[in-house]
């Protein structure tokens, strides 16, 4: 395999990639209810001659690149959902569905994927091993679409798997990575407070929810502050609290609900237990009572630290040497989570914004938008580790006239 002439026919492919990202941007579709695209994924896949399942997990596609001799199995992961936004941008290929619309870069994840899908394919023979391309629904929306990939078998023989995300935060040219933890476990919780409703004017026959409920959120403070070790991250946010409905009406219940973020699985399970005995407590002691549910989402992700200092070495010859960057890990949550848990592999960031054409604004805002060379980047840190697993050596054929071209 040799990479340059790889990387020269992903250049070559370059306008059909954004063509395809651009379609899937105009006719984006919300999790869980992916038809079109995942009918998209499969007949390009199968266009290239590659073995096809469809309805994987019920929505997923996952193609099956089977190498000229026997090896080690690589899997590739890429999503395709959208989210409930409406597209505010000023371009050609803005979302034609009201109020949907590919605010993360998901669309950029899929194009990428299926070019690499598309460059190896041409040099199947070549390959020592095999490569699964996996392209995963739903990962915008707990409980996701990998969990049910994974039990529908798209990891079966998989000996390591990567997955990228491009990123707004960081511009075109760059790479980001983090051994260990990298994205948080993200949890949500749920609490009714039940109390005793009445007149405003006659608070003493009342057990009054919305104070009780008040003093609950203050309490709920105290469980990062004072309960987990400080040297390892936490975050307990409350993000909507409803009671009552009238001025002068003493509200009988409240509901409260939040988001639990960690990177530790004993503390996740602390800030459980916490929650529960302090919205317990604090109702007791005003006369109410409660009812508390706590929703587990996403596990942390986790990367192998030998498989993440395969990317990092990889991209520092992509990109250059200046161009890559140890992140910390972040409080956002991802379903790559499962497939860690499953096998190593490692997850990283792409970086795609440029103030040129406008690509400034967050993820999941209604502007949002990347540079799409990130998904040559994205290709050629692919095509480079699978060669890297499946026939090793190859990396020295990087020259710096290529680190040139992924800085542009």
């Amino acid at each position: 395999m040799n990479l340059e002439h790889l990387f020269k026919k992903l250049h070559g492919i370059y306008p059909e990639l954004v063509e395809f990202r651009r379609d899937l941007h105009m006719y984006p579709e919300l999790s869980f209810e992916e038809i079109n695209t995942p009918k998209k994924i499969a007949d390009y896949l199968i266009g290239l001659g590659l073995e096809v399942r469809t309805g994987v997990g019920s929505r997923g596609v996952v193609g099956y690149l089977k190498g000229g001799r026997p090896g080690k199995t690589v899997a590739l992961r890429a999503d395709f959902d959208a989210l409930p936004i409406q597209d505010e941008k000023n371009v050609s290929y803005k979302s034609r569905v009201p109020g949907v619309m590919h605010a993360c870069g998901h669309d950029i994840h899929t194009a990428a994927l299926l070019g690499v899908a598309k460059v190896l394919s041409e040099v199947k023979n070549e390959i020592q091993g095999n490569v699964v391309f996996i392209h995963q629904f739903a990962e915008e929306k707990i409980p996701g679409g990998a969990k049910s990939m994974i039990e529908d078998g798209c990891l079966d023989g998989v000996d390591v798997i990567y997955g990228a995300h491009v990123w707004a935060p960081e511009p075109i040219g760059t790479v980001g990575v983090g051994e260990g933890p990298m994205m948080a476990s993200m949890d949500s919780f749920e609490i009714e407070i039940i109390g005793k409703g009445g007149h405003g004017a006659t608070p003493h026959a009342t057990v009054d929810s919305l104070v009780v409920g008040s003093q609950l959120v203050l309490n709920l403070q105290q469980i990062v502050s004072r309960r987990v070790d400080p040297l390892k991250p936490a975050v307990v946010t409350v993000g909507t609290f409803e009671s009552g409905e009238a001025f002068n009406v003493i509200p009988g219940s409240a509901n409260i609900t939040g988001t639990v973020r960690s990177f530790d699985e004993s503390v996740r399970g602390l800030i459980e237990d916490s929650i529960g005995q302090i919205a317990a407590a604090t109702c007791e002691g005003a006369g109410a009572t409660a009812k508390y549910d706590f929703i587990r989402g996403y596990p942390a992700v986790l990367n192998d630290a030998a498989e993440t200092r395969k990317v990092e070495n990889i991209a520092r010859k992509i990109v250059g040497e200046d161009k890559v960057k140890k992140l910390a890990p972040i409080m956002a949550g991802e379903d790559f989570s499962y497939y860690l848990q499953k096998v190593p592999g490692s997850f990283f960031f792409v970086g795609g914004g440029n103030p040129q054409i406008q690509a400034t604004y967050p993820h999941h805002n209604s502007r949002f938008d990347v540079d799409e060379q990130a998904m040559l980047i994205i290709g050629k840190l692919f095509i480079s580790l699978v060669s890297e697993n499946l026939a090793p050596g190859n990396l020295e054929s990087i020259s710096s006239k290529e680190r040139e071209l992924s800085q542009k």
